[in-house]
């Protein structure tokens, strides 16, 4: 009877996460597919606290306090433009957590006697090996994004050799350990070639392929708890895990598909110029238009629709608010204004929908794409902040471009461009960008918060 009405209440948590999942698809529903989500996991933990009762529940308690506090802190001071990082975090700790438990099942398997369990074997394996790529890959995502490391690729000659003889020494690994699960020792080793391996992996894709590396290491954080779930016979964990996996190996693949992209080229290829790519001289020289704030302000004035596609320099400027009330004060002048997203704008899928929301712009004004493309020749003034390659029209003109086939968001298209940027430094992909030199182009040269500003300033004083 215990045994049915765990795996009731598990069954009962499950569907609340699928119920969370959906939720989360939309802003509007989003809170409550967090609460949903949240009440299928305290389920969970505390029927998992019940069944398992030889659990120190004086080091539960020490841990939730310990760990409710961390979390408390990072969602009070976390900055929206560092949410790319915590993400990549939360990833890596899902797969150390994974390493760690799954060790000391094994431990405790051969302490009992128990370790001719074949199922806990193998999944004890898949779980160090994806657990330890999930953690040292995420780490170097990490530093990636905030810096601490160079965002660039980084290759050295033989590296697809050394990676591919890593992976062969984890899977014969791997067999040596399911072949004598009493050789303990094996699962560490193999942990640390899992995390040589992970690092490797992570250090040659460059910053542009960033919203597709945490889509994957997302996805891997769920196989590794998936796995995990199978070490421990635990239902609700391996559903978990496997909605996680799901979810993030879809979102990597509309994350390529927005890229014109295969997954094997993001992970081993190289983003970036090429012989053939045009030098910045040959496609700006002589033809770049500077204009002040009330220049562009006299554009808006006679502005009927008006379309902003924010990027990452967007959030680094932490100009989110600061176009809101740009669009506030253009719409009380009568001009209709949307805000086109790109699915691989900012650093992470999703980013500047997460900007604007904060910024309680109405979801309703966010178009995709594929939704505001067909419509852009129509756009009195497409108003360009921090975004680059996502607007590049190379991608639709230049099959040699590394960006060929790219779907961009077509500002080109609009009657007057005018993009806000600090300088004409290339974006993720370092190649110059034509629309920046183009006959009915702006450039608004600043911090992308303080031009907004300022244009909010000339518009008022107009």
């Amino acid at each position: 009877m215990q045994v049915a009405i765990i795996n009731i209440t598990y069954l009962l948590a499950s569907v609340l996460f699928i119920f969370g999942l959906k939720g989360l698809a939309h802003p509007r529903t989003a809170v409550r597919g967090n609460l949903l989500g949240a009440l299928g996991m305290l389920l969970a933990i505390i029927v998992t606290l019940i069944d398992r009762r030889i659990i120190s529940f004086d080091m539960i308690i020490a841990g939730l306090v310990v760990g409710a506090a961390i979390g408390a802190v990072l969602a009070v001071r976390i900055q929206m433009t560092a949410m790319p990082q915590l993400v990549a975090l939360f990833n890596g700790f899902g797969g150390g957590a994974s390493v760690l438990v799954a060790g000391a099942a094994l431990i405790e398997a051969g302490l009992l006697g128990d370790v001719d369990n074949l199922q806990l074997t193998i999944a004890t394996v898949t779980s160090g090996i994806i657990g330890a790529v999930t953690f040292w890959g995420s780490l170097v995502a990490f530093g990636k994004l905030q810096e601490v490391i160079s965002g660039n690729a980084i290759h050295f000659p033989g590296q697809h050799v050394l990676n591919a003889v890593l992976g062969a020494i984890a899977v014969a690994l791997g067999v040596w350990i399911v072949l004598n699960p009493t050789f303990v020792t094996a699962y560490w080793v193999l942990v640390g070639v899992g995390s040589i391996l992970g690092i490797l992996l992570t250090i040659p894709i460059g910053g542009a392929d960033m919203p597709v590396v945490i889509a994957l290491l997302n996805s891997y954080s769920g196989l590794a708890a998936a796995s995990t779930g199978f070490v421990l016979s635990n239902n609700v964990l391996i559903i978990a895990g496997s909605l996680v996996g799901a979810s993030g190996l879809i979102l990597t693949s509309i994350m390529c598909k927005a890229m014109n992209r295969s997954l094997s080229n993001v992970l081993f290829g190289t983003l970036g110029p090429t012989e053939a790519t045009a030098t910045a001289d040959e496609v700006y020289a002589g033809k770049v238009k500077s204009a002040s704030p009330e220049e562009v302000a006299m554009l808006f004035d006679t502005a009927r629709r008006a379309v902003i596609v924010p990027g990452y320099g967007m959030a680094v400027a932490q100009a989110q608010h600061a176009v809101r009330d740009l669009a506030n004060l253009l719409e009380s002048r009568e001009c209709e204004v949307e805000y086109a997203i790109h699915p691989v704008a900012g650093r992470m899928p999703g980013h500047m929908n997460v900007l604007l929301a904060e910024a309680n712009v109405e979801y309703d004004k966010l178009k995709e794409m594929d939704d505001i493309n067909p419509t852009m020749a129509q756009v009195d003034v497409a108003m360009v902040i921090g975004a680059n390659d996502v607007v590049n029209p190379v991608a639709r003109t230049d099959p040699s471009s590394p960006i060929a086939g790219m779907p961009i968001i077509d500002v080109d298209k609009a009657r007057t461009v005018v993009v806000v940027k600090r300088s004409l430094s290339p974006g993720f992909a370092g190649i110059p960008n034509p629309l920046f030199a183009a006959d009915n182009t702006l450039m608004m040269f600043g911090d992308g918060k303080k031009a907004v500003l300022e244009l909010i300033a000339a518009l008022k004083e107009s």
